[in-house]
């Protein structure tokens, strides 16, 4: 019984404990199940609501649900019977792989209680994995030498299934040569191994097929196979074998590169790398190698560069074929290569001419050339042509040279260049081309004249055009060349409207632009027709015309001109029309007429009423100018109406004028009458200022008309003194007779006078001389010069060096043939003088060669001067400074005056007519014709000349170019130089002779030339063809060594070597030949290996060539070798590899060295160093070239000994001999037959799992006794899941494993990797490698929010609003998580089970303090450092409508201005709710006020959604000033809650009042505006005798506006006399400003103006008639004949006007007679004086004005720049014509150093004053150089 009782009661105790354990899992939430792998979906898993006592109607009341770790939810709760069913497909292989047991967590959250359970399911496991090998198929490589008995490791297969389901068992089928053993691995684990069990023979089987199997444990088993292929390696004991000893291949010289020449075959019975066979070249030159591939691999001969026949016709090769044990064999291979026509002909110009004239005769010759072709046979025949249709043959010379000689005369117009194409064709099939162009210019000759583009042109040119404006270009071509196809442009002669046409336009000479200069009027000329002319730039110039037509288009420029009604009808009355007002609508008022000056549309005019005193009441006519009426006149309408009319043209812009027309509305002229007299006093006003302006105008006039006649009378009293004066002084002539004179000395004196500028600089030594054309001034002879000379500046030597500033001198020349001009320039006549101007003088002192320079072309009797010449003692400042005496005698001498009688002038101008063709011109015709045909020097030859030659003469001008053209012109100016003094008759009859003469020589030339010529060169020929000069010398002889007399061997002696110019044609000068002896040198190295390779003989052959005549020589010059060149291996290195196993006798090529040398010289043998393994044997091939081989001795053993280095030497027979050296590397391989070996069988590692990839774990090792290849071991991984594959990697070559990708300890604690090494060949071994993965804190906590309560009602209880999970996936103390909130909120959090927390609420919340709470939820965990993370929980609180609206503010004041629109905003209202939504939403309506008490509608209403109050009237600050209105504000809650607020509204005023005048009232003003007959106007009536301050009247005005807007002020703004009245500013009262007088007008009228102060101000207009009278019978007359008193101010203006208009008439008049009486004591214009000739010797004694004793018109203008020393002369531009003087007021006598006031002195001519400087004029001219 106790023991039962015992029993009993432990059993009590158990199911206590039982029921303990069960409650507390039960309260701790944690359930646990256990399911196979591979349910489907919906399969149960467990009672969940049995097992947490939970009843079915409350599972679906309460909200349970089930959560899962990780995006894939396996579970899901059965919302009918609580079950916990599967989700989805669990595999247990994929969640829990190489993990034991796998297990599944989920909770169960029931969301009304929020209460968490956890629930554990375990993942059991199903046989559903068959086993499986990485590889499927697995090869084996065996040496058929490995012994039976080897083992090798094969790969393992792998199962995920677990426990009985795992692997279990391996078996292997196949044949006898193998078995398999199973070994335990390190961990316990199962690795199969294949077994040789039978000696392999690659004879027999060359590979071995076997199957292994791997089965499980389950039911029922499942089993994985795999294929494994042994393959049996053979052993290297065959040498490679070619299939033929020699190969031969001939191939064309153009087979393209890459081409397969030929294909070498070696074969070898052992496989593999035995059997694997590569060739290389064994023996082969440089330039083969170049042009020659061997492919390795297919032993394919191809061409890599391209092969020429004409370097090398044949190529020997020795290629070697090596198999990989280093067995070999050789074959030579010779490559023949044929000729193919690949050589196009080479045409060498050996001398051409770049330029000929086109004059040049048929058959000059241009070029000789030279053809060759390097090809052979029939394809190195050439053949040469010509291009066709080109004026030029081709002849054959010497051999293979050919002249090219002109076939025709040329014409450069047709063709200006030649490039002629010689074509060159040699016989190959294809026939091969070649072809040189020779480049021809053809010199130009002037044989065409310029050609206009256009047969005539014509122009359109706008009226008022600028001055200088472009008209159009005029453009001609000349079909010559150069200074002859230079064309210049130049009016022809013409008139326009008596002008002449150079005053209306120009043409520019270089671009043929024309210009318009002047601005041209199509009202006075519309069309200008002219002749432009072009002309070239040859000798003799040739010229055309074209004919161009200016039209002139008129443009808009007149204004339209308004004749009725008259301009001056606006200023009176007098052009005042009548119209009735009973006229009817389109009766005739007046017309306005008007005309345009222009033409066309311009003119058209149209007519436009612009202003009218009544718009309606008149229209115009729109082209008829007719003003008629538009309706019937009204008695509302003005009597008088005033009318503008805009008359404006159709131009563009279209311009316009305005007519203005008063018209009278009334029955009768007496009524118009009445209304005149009414309006008499408005214009009135201003006609005291237009009286004042023109009284003044009429004093200025007089003034100025005054003065100017003071000012005339002034100059006439000075002109009648100084004449008096004057003729005190000159007495030396007096009473002569005027007839008596015909010149006097001074006068030009040639026909066609000439100046000459001369310019000196100071660095340069070149002088010029410009010559301009003749003169239009026809003038009488000088007289003889004097018989002194005088230096050429007119001062002796010993004078002060000359100053800077510029003067006037002269000089006399006295004879032609002394002057440093060429002949024919000047005349035969002596004695004339020249004048010459010195423009910034140098000092000739200081640098002597410059003064030399310039004046050694000058004689010293060139010039000269009369010593007494007062013009001689104003060319230097210093001459003014001397004694009285000297100046004295200056002045006597000035007034001796040396006339010729009246009788020799009458015989001169009787010969005249003979002696016109002498006093036609002074320079030659040819001179006339061009300007540059001017030589510098005199007739003998100056120092310029010499130096130059003729043809560099420094003439500017067209003759310059000429001069080198033809052969003739220089003859020409050949004659002209030597007989310049000759007429030009008879000079142009000596060059026609000269001409003949030569051509008659040139043409005898010619023909015997021909004849001579052919048979000379045909001697020539048949002697030099058969000749061959050859040499023989030595290579490297030294630069400059004698070949050979060439000059003595070809026949020519020292003395022949210059003139028969020998030299050498080559390619490539070898040689060079020496210009005075005629030896032949070497001028270049000779290497007889470089030139001709491997030939046997060498030679060089090239031309020599002589000229004078024509001869071509061959010269062959043969090299001989010398021994300078040692033998060569191709390579210095050989490398060979025996196996230790090779028998001895072997033999191995070593190929054969190279010698460049031939014949004794060349390669003679081979030596090796002295060893006892190998020996060496010479052997010699077919073609006599010997090759070395390596013979073995002594068996090898690469033990004791590994390699061997021996040299080889190669020996050649010179003396002395030469040596080539090359090293042998002797390799001694070895076979395999030892495996490797680890260290260790197991390995084992730690890793943490934040290391980075690339991180090393460990470096496992291994060794193999074996050397080279076969002791070369590689690690990798074996049997191993592709997961850990991905994760590690190993280094094949050193075995260090390292991590490949980053570790994760949550997802693996640990990985085992098996590592195999396998050496070279081919065995392996295998080791475990234990890997153990470290955790690390790299996880943050996870937070998880299940469920969240939101929004909560403001007004809710207390209580749990969300539930969160935490979960951290790392262990230990790292994954121990503790929680906070963060934030201020009324929230709190509490733990509960299975990590999961509440959030509850601690005190009530107020959703208008914090509409929402944000707080966060912190998570961290224990690791070291600790990790944290963040969840934010937002909670919103819903509203309750717990809050009226609140106004910002209690009352609003608003305001308006009146007049305000309806509906403008007043003010806006804004009143605000704390709640939110539709509680918080406020509307607005009007709650009452004081508004609604003025009338039914309401002032104002207010929107309901913004609360802005509108205005719903227009107020009216005079009605209505002020109001009050009430606006409710209510919520949109339920109950609604809401409040008011006031609103007062103020009226703002505006001016919007004019002030109104009360008195005088408004009709007033109009009353007194109207005639007397009208009735009397009111006005007022203030004594003459009032004074200041008199009250006049008062003007009372009145404004409705209030403050500022009311204020008043008055101002006078109009009054007859300003000065007599005054307003008071704020009174306005009119009071008298001064006492009234006698002047003041009886009739007043005052205009005044009443402004207010507002913004803008307003005014009103108050008229005050006022009549100055004793009393009102006094008044009423100046009331009545005010009208007839208008009428006297504007009879003063007329008369005023009319003197005005007088006094300016008379003043133009007196200016004008001055003027032309001074014109007509000038002369002529210098225009006028240059188109007529004006002679001095007409009736009448005349004398020029502008005269000095002494001197002759010729100026000198010398320019001397400091600093250079070029002199310039320039013939400067005639001087302008004299006026003439009688010679009575010419003997009055003047200094001839002042000019007589009445000379018309140029603006080049120097000034009147003695002192003042001088500049020379520049001249438009040609030059002619000095040198």
């Amino acid at each position: 019984m106790c023991a039962a009782g015992r029993r009993r009661g432990r059993r009590e105790r158990a199911l206590l404990w039982c029921v303990l354990v069960a409650a507390w899992e039960a309260a701790w939430g944690q359930l646990r199940y256990s399911v196979p792998e591979e349910m489907p979906k919906g399969s149960f898993v467990g009672d969940v609501a049995k097992d947490l006592g939970l009843q079915l109607p409350a599972l679906r009341d309460r909200g349970v649900r089930v959560v899962s770790e990780g995006r894939t939810q396996y579970f899901a709760l059965h919302g009918k019977t609580g079950h916990l069913v599967t989700a989805e497909r669990i595999d247990r292989e994929q969640l829990c792989r190489l993990v034991e047991k796998c297990v599944l967590r989920c909770e169960v959250i029931v969301e009304g209680e929020m209460q968490v359970y956890g629930i554990e399911v375990e993942i059991t496991d199903i046989n559903d994995n068959a086993p499986s090998f990485r590889e499927a198929e697995t090869e084996l490589q065996m040496s058929e030498t490995t012994a039976p008995g080897s083992r090798f490791p094969l790969r393992y297969a792998q199962d995920p299934d677990v426990g009985s389901n795992s692997l279990r068992r391996y078996e292997l089928s196949g044949d006898e040569h193998f078995s398999l053993a199973v070994q335990a691995g390190p961990g316990g684990e199962e690795r199969p191994e294949l077994v040789l069990a039978k000696a392999l023979d690659r004879e027999e089987a060359s590979f071995h097929e076997l199957v292994l199997r791997a089965s499980d444990g389950g039911e029922p088993a499942r089993t994985g196979t795999a294929r494994i292929r042994v393959a049996v390696l053979d052993a290297n004991d065959n040498a490679p074998v070619f299939g033929q000893a020699e190969y031969a291949v001939r191939v064309p010289e153009d087979v393209p590169v890459g081409s397969v020449l030929v294909t070498l075959t070696a074969t070898d019975a052992d496989e593999g790398v035995n059997g694997h066979v590569k060739y290389s070249f064994h023996k082969i030159s440089d330039r083969s190698s170049e042009l020659f591939h061997l492919d390795t691999e297919t032993g394919e001969i191809s061409l890599k560069d391209g092969l020429d026949f004409e370097e090398i016709s044949s190529h020997e090769l020795e290629v070697e074929a090596r198999d990989g044990g280093g067995l070999s064999d050789t074959a030579k291979v010779t490559i023949t290569v044929t000729d193919v026509n690949d050589n196009a002909p080479e045409i060498s110009v050996r001398s051409a001419l770049s330029a000929i004239s086109e004059d040049a005769p048929s058959g000059t010759v241009v070029a000789l050339l030279h053809v060759q072709d390097r090809d052979s046979g029939a394809n190195g025949e050439v053949r040469c042509s010509l291009a066709e249709r080109v004026p030029f043959r081709l002849e054959r010379s010497l051999d293979n040279y050919y002249r090219v000689v002109t076939a025709r005369e040329l014409d450069r117009e047709e063709v200006s260049e030649y490039n002629v194409t010689v074509r060159a064709a040699d016989g190959g099939s294809p026939a091969l081309r070649s072809s040189a162009v020779l480049a021809l210019r053809v010199l130009d000759v002037n044989d065409n004249a310029p050609v206009f583009a256009e047969a005539r042109y014509s122009a359109r040119l706008p009226e008022n055009n600028a001055a200088g404006a472009l008209v159009l270009t005029v453009r001609a071509a000349d079909a010559d060349w150069g200074q002859n196809a230079r064309v210049r442009y130049r009016l022809g002669e013409g008139r326009v409207r008596g002008a002449p046409l150079s005053s209306y336009v120009s043409v520019q000479a270089e671009t043929g632009a024309l210009y318009a200069l002047r601005s041209f009027d199509y009202e006075e000329v519309r069309e200008v027709g002219l002749w432009v002319r072009a002309e070239d730039g040859g000798a003799p110039a040739l010229s055309s015309n074209v004919s161009v037509r200016l039209v002139i288009v008129d443009e808009n420029d007149n204004a339209p001109q308004v004749l009725y009604p008259p301009a001056a009808a606006g200023a009176g009355w007098s052009g005042v029309e009548l119209a009735p007002r009973s006229a009817e609508p389109g009766a005739l008022v007046a017309k306005v007429v008007a005309v345009d000056a222009d033409a066309g549309q311009n003119a058209w005019l149209s007519y436009e009423l612009a202003k009218a005193t009544e718009p309606g009441l008149f229209r115009v006519g729109l082209h008829s100018g007719e003003v008629r009426t538009a309706r019937l006149p009204l008695a509302r309408d003005a009597a008088r109406q005033s009318l503008v009319v805009v008359v404006k043209d159709h131009g563009r812009p279209a311009l316009s004028a305005t007519a203005t027309l008063t018209v009278v509305l009334a029955e009768s002229v007496a009524e118009l009458v009445s209304e005149l007299g009414s309006a008499a006093a408005a214009p009135g006003e201003p006609a005291g200022s237009l009286t004042r302006w023109l009284v003044v105008a009429v004093a200025a006039v007089s003034c100025l008309f005054l003065a100017f006649l003071l000012l005339l009378l002034a100059l006439r009293l000075r002109r009648w003194r100084r004449s008096q004066l004057l003729a005190a002084g000159s007495g030396a002539l007096r009473g002569v007779p005027a007839s008596h004179f015909v010149g006097i000395d001074g006068v030009r004196a040639f026909l066609h006078s000439y100046s000459h500028e001369v310019s000196l600089t100071a660095d340069s030594r070149k002088s010029q001389l410009r010559l301009s054309g003749a003169s239009c001034c026809d003038t009488l002879p000088a007289r003889p010069p004097p018989a002194e000379p005088a230096p050429l500046l007119g001062e002796d030597p010993a004078a002060a060096p000359v100053s800077s500033s510029a003067h006037t001198c002269s000089a006399a020349l006295p004879s032609a043939a002394s002057l440093p001009f060429p002949p024919g320039v000047l005349s035969p006549a002596q004695g004339q003088h020249y004048d010459f101007q010195v423009l910034t003088g140098m000092n000739f002192n200081t640098r002597s060669e410059d003064k030399e320079d310039f004046l050694g072309s000058f004689s010293d009797n060139t010039f000269s001067s009369n010593a007494s010449s007062p013009c001689l003692s104003d060319c230097g400042s210093e001459r003014r400074d001397r004694s009285g005496a000297r100046r004295e005698a200056a002045a006597v001498a000035s007034r001796r005056l040396r006339v010729p009688l009246l009788a020799d002038a009458e015989r001169r101008r009787s010969r005249s007519r003979r002696r016109r063709r002498s006093r036609r011109s002074v320079l030659p015709p040819q001179a006339a014709r061009s300007h540059g045909a001017v030589r510098s020097g005199s007739g003998t030859g100056s120092r310029g000349e010499r130096r130059r030659g003729a043809g560099s003469s420094g003439v500017r001008g067209g003759g310059e170019i000429a001069a080198r053209r033809r052969p003739l012109r220089s003859v020409r100016r050949a004659a002209g130089r030597e007989g310049g003094q000759r007429q030009e008759g008879g000079a142009r009859r000596a060059l026609a002779r000269m001409a003949g003469r030569q051509r008659q020589r040139a043409s005898r030339r010619r023909a015997g030339g021909r004849v001579l010529l052919p048979a000379l060169l045909l001697c020539l020929c048949c002697r030099v063809a058969s000749e061959r000069i050859r040499y023989a010398i030595p290579e490297e002889l030294g630069r400059g060594s004698l070949v050979g007399p060439l000059a003595r061997d070809l026949g020519l002696s020292p003395a022949e070597l210059p003139a028969r110019k020998l030299r050498l044609s080559a390619e490539k000068q070898y040689f060079g030949v020496s210009g005075e002896s005629g030896n032949l040198y070497v001028s270049e190295r000779l290497d007889r290996e470089e030139m001709c390779g491997e030939s046997a003989s060498c030679s060089v052959s090239f031309e020599a060539l002589v000229q004078n005549p024509l001869n071509v020589f061959h010269v062959e010059v043969a090299i001989q070798d010398v021994n300078d060149n040692a033998p060569r291996f191709l390579r210095e290195n050989f490398q060979l590899e025996i196996n230790e196993f090779t028998s001895p006798g072997a033999r191995f090529y070593l190929g054969m060295a190279e010698d460049a040398d031939v014949g004794i010289n060349s390669l003679q043998g081979y030596e090796l160093e002295a060893n006892e393994y190998f020996a060496v044997e010479v052997k010699e091939s077919q073609d006599g070239s010997k090759f070395a081989e390596l013979v073995l001795r002594r068996a090898l053993d690469r033990e004791s000994e590994q390699s061997l280095r021996l040299v080889l030497t190669a020996l050649d027979g010179g003396e002395p001999p030469r040596s080539g050296t090359a090293q042998l590397c002797i390799n001694v391989t070895d076979a395999n037959d030892n495996a490797p070996v680890f260290a260790q069988d197991r390995y084992r590692a730690s890793l943490r799992e934040d290391a980075p990839p690339g991180s090393p774990v460990l470096n496992v090792s291994a060794s193999d006794a074996d050397a080279g290849a076969n002791a070369r071991i590689t690690y990798g991984f074996g049997e191993t899941p592709a997961k850990v594959l991905q994760k590690f990697v190993v280094d094949a070559e050193s075995g260090a494993i390292a991590l490949q990708e980053a570790l994760d300890f949550e997802d693996t604690r640990g990985y085992t990797l098996l590592v195999e090494a396998r050496d070279g060949g081919g065995l392996v071994a295998h080791c475990k490698v234990e890997m153990e993965v470290l955790d690390v804190n790299d996880n943050a906590p996870e937070i998880t929010v299940l469920s969240v309560s939101s929004p909560v009602p403001e007004d809710a209880p207390a209580g749990s609003v969300a539930v969160l999970k935490v979960n951290d996936p790392d262990s230990g103390e790292n994954g121990q998580v503790s929680c906070e909130l963060s934030g201020e909120a009324p929230l709190s959090m509490v733990a509960s089970s299975g990590g999961s927390y509440k959030v509850v609420t601690a005190t009530a919340l107020d959703r208008e303090q914090a509409a929402e709470h944000r707080v966060t939820v912190v998570a961290r965990d224990r690791g070291r450092p600790a990790l944290s993370s963040r969840a934010a929980l937002v909670l919103e609180v819903s509203d309750v409508n717990d809050n009226a609206p609140v106004f910002e503010e209690a009352a609003y004041s608003a305001y308006v201005a009146e007049n305000n629109a309806a509906g403008a905003p007043v003010v806006r209202v804004r009143a605000r709710d704390a709640d939110a939504g539709a509680n918080g939403r406020v509307s607005y309506w009007l709650a009452g006020g004081s508004a609604g008490a003025a009338g039914a509608a309401p002032y104002v209403s207010v929107e309901a959604r913004s609360g802005a109050v509108y205005a719903q009237r227009s107020f009216d600050y005079e009605q209505c000033r002020e109001f009050l209105v009430a606006v409710r504000a209510q919520d949109g809650g339920a109950p609604a809650r809401s409040s008011t607020a006031t609103v007062r509204v103020f009226v703002l005023d505006r001016n919007d009042n004019a002030p109104r005048v009360l008195w005088p009232a408004a009709g007033a003003g109009a009353a007194g505006g109207g005639s007397g007959g009208r009735g009397a106007a009111p006005f007022e009536v203030v004594p003459r005798s009032a004074e200041a301050g008199y009250l006049v009247a008062k003007v009372v005005a009145v404004d409705a506006d209030a403050g500022r807007n009311a204020w008043l002020s008055y101002e006078l703004v109009q009054a007859a006399e300003p000065a007599l009245f005054r307003v008071g500013l704020h009174s306005g009262e009119v009071r008298t400003a001064r006492a009234v007088s006698e002047r003041d007008a009886a009739k007043q009228r005052l205009v005044a103006v009443v402004k207010d102060h507002g913004q803008p101000a307003l005014s009103a207009t108050a008229t005050l008639h006022v009549v100055l009278a004793e009393s009102l019978q006094e008044a009423l007359p100046e009331l009545s004949e005010r009208a007839a008193g208008a009428d006297s101010p504007a009879e003063l203006q007329f008369y005023l006007v009319l003197a005005l208009a007088l006094l300016s008439a008379l003043f133009l008049l007196s200016v004008a007679l001055a003027v032309l009486a001074r014109v007509r004591r000038a002369g002529p214009p210098a225009v006028l004086r240059c188109l007529g000739a004006q002679r001095f010797s007409v009736a009448g004694a005349a004398f020029p004005a502008d005269f000095c004793e002494g001197t002759l018109p010729y100026s000198y203008n010398l320019c001397v720049a400091p600093g250079r020393a070029v002199a310039e002369a320039a013939w400067l531009p005639p001087p302008p014509p004299l006026s003439s003087l009688p010679a009575e007021e010419l003997l009055g006598g003047e200094p001839c150093g002042k000019r007589s006031p009445s000379s018309s002195a140029g603006a080049g001519e120097p000034p009147t004053e003695p002192d003042a400087p001088q500049v020379c004029k520049p001249a438009r001219s040609f030059s002619l150089s000095l040198s």
